[in-house]
């Protein structure tokens, strides 16, 4: 496997930080407040959201994760080789191109990059920051072309 020439894992693990940090938070404040406190409650709290925050989280880094090497091009479930491209600059969108990855659309906060197949269909790559994905592409298909 060769070295990520662009990569992000669609989330962090520190949102993970948040449900115990609320659950402590309400903890300290019924000490501080001198009202019994509801320990057990309070750790439930915490776990539970911690749970629910570990399914999103990994979610997340699994369908929403964006990767180019210099043979393929990861968007969430799917996997493009770089071979199969055609071309990324100077690429329109038709209407009802398919968006990589598995979903109905590009997700929301992504950029989209049309990129032409070896076939003639277009499809939409998406990234944070698109122009930073086409280049990755771009350096991708030079070093699969020599």
């Amino acid at each position: 496997m060769s070295a990520p020439l662009y990569s992000e894992p669609g989330a962090t693990w520190w949102p993970l930080l948040w449900g115990p940090g609320f659950a402590l938070a309400g903890y300290l404040a019924e000490l501080f407040a001198g009202i019994r406190t509801h320990t057990v409650l309070w750790l439930a709290a915490g776990v539970g959201l911690l749970g629910l925050t570990a399914v999103w989280v990994y979610a997340r880094r699994r369908f929403l994760a964006v990767r180019v090497t210099g043979t393929e091009l990861e968007q969430g479930r799917e996997r493009l080789p770089i071979a199969r491209i055609a071309q990324i600059d100077d690429v329109g969108a038709p209407v009802g191109a398919r968006p990589l990855g598995g979903g109905w659309s590009v997700p929301r906060k992504y950029e989209e990059l049309p990129v032409r197949l070896e076939d003639g269909t277009v499809v939409l790559a998406w990234a944070r920051d698109a122009d930073a994905l086409r280049s990755a592409l771009r350096s991708a298909m030079r070093d699969c072309a020599a």
